[in-house]
């Protein structure tokens, strides 16, 4: 079949090339235009496009040509930028304390808390509806959680506390922290939920306050003895204790009364009520931060 001169041939077909002939959209912001046309074997590349500007090279490589050394300039090779999400993070520094809210209960207050209890206590419970009820946006990291993502060599420390147990506690813990340090940094308030011991510096408050900061916001969750072995009863799998273990617990969270950190005594409140009294709570400590 012939072809009049000058005519546009039909688009070839075959493997991969099926719509070879339609054409690009017009170029605008986020569009990346068509791709570069090499030229004939001995032939000169082609002046860049007027009015076109020209991408500035990467990192540890020359300039392209006709490049006129405007834009954006690229970091040094092997420079971090250092940014996550949509909002660069802070270099290091502490969490710093909220300023009181203008309205009752913590409002729209971003702040960083932990929230402290033995096994059976229903601390992530709690944290978890505290969370979902606010009206601004808040997040949930659970210590235990964290542990758990090591699957393979998980060092359950119901099996015995040792070096491994303790090195994937504060593995988890500095997890923990980065990750409360970030939701922070990007407008998120957080609430983190773990055992602390009073009487034990290795998971004690120490490591929290040095890898969230001053700001961070403590509350104890302390119901009585007979209301966290019912609980603890219900628990499957390695978060279930025996009767010894969380009554030993138990016993070594009483040694936070008289600490100065805020406690909740929720034995006879149900998980709504234990989460609105906790909002009261922390507005109470953003107004008058405990001393710990």
């Amino acid at each position: 079949m012939q072809h009049a001169v000058g005519a546009p041939l039909p688009p070839p077909h075959g493997p991969g090339i099926g719509h070879v002939g339609r054409p690009y959209q017009a170029q605008h912001a986020g569009h990346p235009g068509p791709p570069p046309i090499s030229p004939p074997p001995g032939q000169a590349p082609p002046p860049p496009a007027q009015g076109r500007p020209q991408q500035p090279p990467a990192p540890g490589q020359a300039p392209q040509p006709g490049w006129s050394g405007t834009g954006p300039t690229p970091p040094p090779a092997g420079q971090v930028t250092g940014h996550t999400g949509h909002v660069q993070l802070p270099p290091g520094g502490p969490v710093p304390l909220p300023a009181p809210p203008a309205e009752p209960g913590t409002g729209g207050a971003t702040l960083a808390v932990l929230l402290i209890g033995p096994a059976g206590a229903g601390k992530t419970t709690v944290a978890k509806l505290w969370a979902a009820r606010r009206r601004v946006p808040t997040a949930h990291v659970s210590l235990d959680d964290v542990r758990e993502w090591v699957r393979s060599g998980f060092a359950d420390p119901q099996a015995g506390w040792n070096d491994h147990s303790e090195a994937q506690y504060r593995l988890a813990r500095r997890t923990c922290g980065f990750a409360a340090r970030n939701f922070l940094a990007n407008g998120i308030s957080c609430i983190l939920d773990d055992a602390v011991f009073p009487d034990r510096p290795v998971v004690g408050l120490g490591g929290w306050k040095r890898h969230v900061g001053p700001g961070l916001l403590p509350v104890v969750l302390l119901p009585g003895l007979e209301i966290v072995l019912e609980r603890n009863a219900e628990r499957s799998g390695n978060r279930r204790l025996s009767d010894e273990e969380v009554a030993r617990i138990h016993g070594r969270m009483a040694g936070w009364y008289g600490s100065g950190l805020p406690i909740i005594d929720n034995s006879t409140y149900d998980v709504e009520t234990t989460a609105r009294v906790l909002d009261d709570v922390l507005a109470r400590s953003i107004a008058s931060p405990p001393a710990w």
